[in-house]
């Protein structure tokens, strides 16, 4: 039986015409403030990483913590948002599932009295969130681009994985690139297909499109997980040595395969640096702190053959 105590809560809520913050869970106090961490998706090293390091942070302030998967599923993030409301978080440090899709959540919570602080991936309305801490994603990928028109010596064709469709890392990824990349004649797109940030469906994507375009010269991924998606399918198609993958995060494995010359670039982003500060945001604001930057981009860093022992997974070596 799914049903828990927070939905029959949710339930009573919505038959008697309560609002979220009647229906909240009091707590004596002396008991520990409670924050949720609300991640995308943890089938990605990735984000495991960003939502242990923010909870690593919120137990290092004093916090309880708990990590909630929403599995990319929009629903999903929904139920952990109405749990947390209704079990007495006092904060949520989150990674939407989509831009537009996850609005309603934030607001709903905000409207409880929850602040909630965006890390990584941001919702399309200003001020819904308490404060949004974001990669530069498009400075990053210009980067990116310059880097790919260099190794490509200006010409020969490509292909680009998009990530989800939904997130504006997508799409300001792709235009920081092709901000570019455009401007080369010689350089041509033959294909441009979303791989949903997925290792699986980038490969999948990658042998179908090989398929059709057998004589590629490059591929722009939108995340490391799907540049090694991309590249276990060159393998298989013995293309490996003379197609250039370019990948987007930093992720343990595409690091490791810079220096072994199989990933040619990939932009290294900085989670524990926005998973740390939304904890600290979140420990300001129960503090009594009230304004906080709508956005704070955090930079992104090229990180490629020539620099990448400088380089951990995830981050810079200590």
């Amino acid at each position: 039986m799914k049903t828990s105590i927070y939905y029959r809560i949710a339930l009573l809520c919505i038959v008697f015409g309560l609002g979220w913050s009647s229906c909240k869970t009091k707590r004596p106090d002396n008991e520990p403030k409670k924050i949720a961490i609300v991640i995308s998706t943890l089938n990605n090293p990735w984000f495991v990483f960003l939502a242990q390091k923010a909870e690593a942070k919120a137990k290092q302030l004093g916090y309880e913590s708990k990590i909630f998967d929403s599995q990319n599923n929009t629903a999903q993030e929904t139920d952990h948002f109405d749990n947390a409301i209704a079990s007495g978080y006092d904060a949520i440090l989150f990674n939407p599932t989509d831009a537009d899709g996850s609005i309603v959540n934030v607001k709903n919570a905000v409207a409880a009295g929850v602040p909630v602080f965006c890390m990584d991936r941001e919702v399309n309305a200003n001020g819904a969130a308490t404060s949004q801490i974001l990669s530069d994603s498009y400075s990053g990928c210009v980067a990116i681009g310059k880097y790919f028109v260099e190794t490509l010596n200006k010409k020969g064709k490509y292909v680009e994985i998009l990530g989800m469709v939904g997130d504006n890392n997508t799409w300001n990824r792709s235009k920081g690139f092709h901000s570019v990349v455009d401007f080369y004649p010689g350089l041509k797109m033959v294909a441009q297909q979303s791989a949903d940030f997925d290792r699986n469906k980038a490969m999948e994507v990658m042998e179908s499109i090989l398929q059709a375009h057998p004589d590629i010269d490059g591929v722009f991924c939108g995340n490391d997980a799907m540049a090694m998606g991309a590249y276990q399918a060159l393998v298989a198609a013995g293309k490996a040595d003379r197609v250039k993958v370019f990948g987007f995060d930093g992720a343990e494995d595409v690091v490791k395969s810079i220096q072994d010359g199989k990933i040619m670039a990939t932009g290294m982003q900085f989670p524990e640096v926005m998973a740390q500060t939304a904890a600290t945001f979140a420990d300001e604001y129960f503090k009594g702190k009230r304004d906080f930057p709508r956005k704070m981009p955090v930079a992104v860093e090229l990180v490629k053959k020539d620099n990448v022992e400088n380089y951990a997974a995830y981050g810079e070596k200590q």
